[in-house]
């Protein structure tokens, strides 16, 4: 509620009081509002009630969009959710500002990370180039594949998820969550990516990593090398040579660990994790992926259809559509 309507609802508490001696101009006066605003105010009742009815509603579907698949979500995950609803809905996200702020839902905050990731490289000659520098996005989809792996507390231990993901469509393409740091796990992870994404992967894709022990090893650059990709690594020490990775992990983490903390066993924790990886995957709306989902996008990228409706009826271009514009 504004400043002015708190104090007009005051003014006529205190009219309505039975004795009450102040008149309307006085304690207008001493609320440093105008007489004329006051009579808008109280002859508007019916508006504003029904102004609340609406507001009412459409928080509703607000909380509904904030608590789809159990997972939090700021205003703009919240605007490219209720676009994704049936029917779509369309609604701005200063309105959505505005009333997750009257009705004290609040966003989701990042939380700094309380782990540093452990730095495994080991002193070797077998450091591939930085082929990538940075290019995430000039190169279009499956030719960018950023790999890493994170450590997940839980149940007293730490398990290890293993991640590959399309730095252009964002998507996760593989992942295996493993009770130990042992290579295979790693080397798992490229096996699925090559059964599940092979054949839309070529000779130019590139698969960049840090310089971390499984990287370096043996075993996995034979099998980069025995699938025909091309092997790329970050400086040493550099995060940012691997952004999209870590930022993916952070979010992940943000969102899963109050679940993690009441997993019981490997099983649990896998269960969640692969429950929150098909909702990024399917679900997720991201803002700078025409507010699709990272599945939604590669295919409106390689189809040419958008599936959402727009404002104006107008939608992105698609740089890599097969259909004519």
């Amino acid at each position: 509620m504004d400043k002015p309507n708190s104090k007009y609802e005051i003014i006529h508490e205190i009219i309505s009081q039975e004795g009450n001696l102040q008149n309307i101009s006085e304690l207008c006066e001493i609320a440093g509002v105008s007489r004329s605003g006051y009579y808008y105010w109280l002859h508007s009742s019916d508006k504003r009630a029904e102004k609340e009815t609406r507001d009412q509603a459409d928080f509703e579907l607000i909380l509904q969009a904030y608590q789809f698949r159990g997972y939090d979500k700021g205003i703009r995950g919240i605007h490219m959710r209720l676009l994704h609803m049936n029917p779509p809905i369309i609604m701005n996200t200063k309105k959505i500002q505005r009333l997750m702020h009257k009705y004290g839902l609040k966003c989701p905050i990042r939380k700094a990370n309380p782990y540093r990731r452990m730095a495994k490289a080991i002193k070797t000659d077998a450091i591939a180039d930085n082929l990538l520098q940075r290019q995430f996005k000039e190169h279009g989809p499956r030719k960018v594949l950023l790999t890493d792996i994170t450590y997940i507390p839980c149940c007293g231990v730490f398990f290890y998820l293993s991640v590959i993901k399309d730095a252009y469509t964002m998507q996760i393409l593989a992942h295996v969550l493993s009770e130990s740091l042992e290579l295979d796990f790693v080397l798992e992870t490229v096996n699925i990516l090559i059964e599940n994404h092979g054949v839309t992967l070529d000779d130019e894709t590139l698969i960049h990593s840090d310089q971390g022990c499984h990287y370096t090893s043996k075993k996995f650059r034979e099998i980069v090398k025995d699938y025909h990709l091309r092997q790329s690594m970050s400086r040493r020490g550099n995060c940012w040579d691997n952004a999209p990775q870590e930022s993916f992990f952070g979010h992940m983490k943000d969102e899963i660990m109050d679940k993690i903390a009441l997993a019981e066993s490997f099983a649990d924790a896998k269960a969640i994790i692969d429950d929150y990886i098909d909702y990024y995957n399917n679900d997720r709306g991201q803002w700078q992926l025409a507010k699709l989902s990272p599945n939604e996008y590669y295919s409106y990228i390689t189809t040419g259809h958008y599936p959402l409706i727009t404002y104006d009826g107008a939608v992105p271009v698609s740089p890599f559509s097969t259909q004519d514009n």
